[in-house]
């Protein structure tokens, strides 16, 4: 079986979105080297009406989607377990680290949420990670649900194509990517670094590793210590300490 990402959303009629466009959308629509498939939460709801919300306890704005109806939303999935992700403000953040975890899975599933959020106890009961795609708030998963995907099946063998790329992109050893340049070699008076153009591959390699650190020293500073603080130990390690 294919990866396989299921979105539980009150709204399938956002998806595909981009996730049906290009490469990505290839590899699952004529490759079906994955396969999206999304869950209508609405149609869980036992309320006549077909509320599945209710007001939060306790008070307050708002409402809050309800336990049970997500539970048999869920419940309702078969095949083997997968990863079960909320997209949530308040989750721990979207690395790379978790979506290469993710990625040699048979799937996941995400629950995109609304309103004030869902009932705490359905995402304890059912084991759900809270993931959070940025320090902003939404005004439902989707979007975030799309970022977490994406980034899930880009990384699954033959996608994308060269495998080579994957290597050297932003946060694979802790380091933002190098900034990438391409014809003309001039552009409004600006020029394509004369190393680049030098045909000396281990000068530009060089540049390249060399402008990663600064891009990653000055654009996140809390990775930069991590890069430090690990390549600190490696060089304690190979000298015996």
């Amino acid at each position: 079986m294919p990866f396989t990402a299921t979105v539980l959303t009150m709204f399938p009629e956002a998806f595909p979105g981009p996730l049906g466009v290009s490469l990505i959308g290839t590899a699952w629509r004529e490759k079906g080297l994955w396969s999206l498939e999304t869950l209508d939460i609405r149609a869980f709801s036992e309320d006549r009406r077909g509320f599945l919300d209710d007001t939060p306890a306790g008070g307050g704005p708002g409402q809050v989607l309800k336990a049970d109806v997500v539970a048999r939303a869920l419940d309702s999935l078969s095949g083997p377990p997968r990863p079960l992700l909320y997209m949530s403000a308040r989750g721990r953040p979207l690395t790379q680290a978790r979506v290469e975890e993710w990625a040699m899975k048979d799937g996941i599933v995400v629950l995109c949420g609304r309103f004030e959020g869902v009932d705490q106890r359905v995402l304890d009961a059912r084991g759900f990670e809270e993931v959070s795609v940025g320090d902003a708030v939404l005004a439902g998963g989707e979007a975030a649900a799309m970022v977490a995907i994406e980034a899930c099946v880009r990384l699954i063998p033959g996608v994308l194509g060269a495998a080579e790329s994957l290597s050297s992109e932003s946060f694979e050893d802790g380091l933002l990517e190098h900034p990438q340049y391409t014809r003309p070699r001039t552009f409004e008076g600006i020029d394509i670094p004369e190393v680049l153009l030098s045909g000396d591959h281990k000068k530009i390699a060089q540049w390249r590793e060399a402008q990663r650190e600064i891009t990653t020293r000055e654009r996140r500073p809390d990775l930069w210590q991590a890069h430090l603080a690990k390549s600190q130990l490696k060089g304690a390690k190979a000298r015996g300490e």
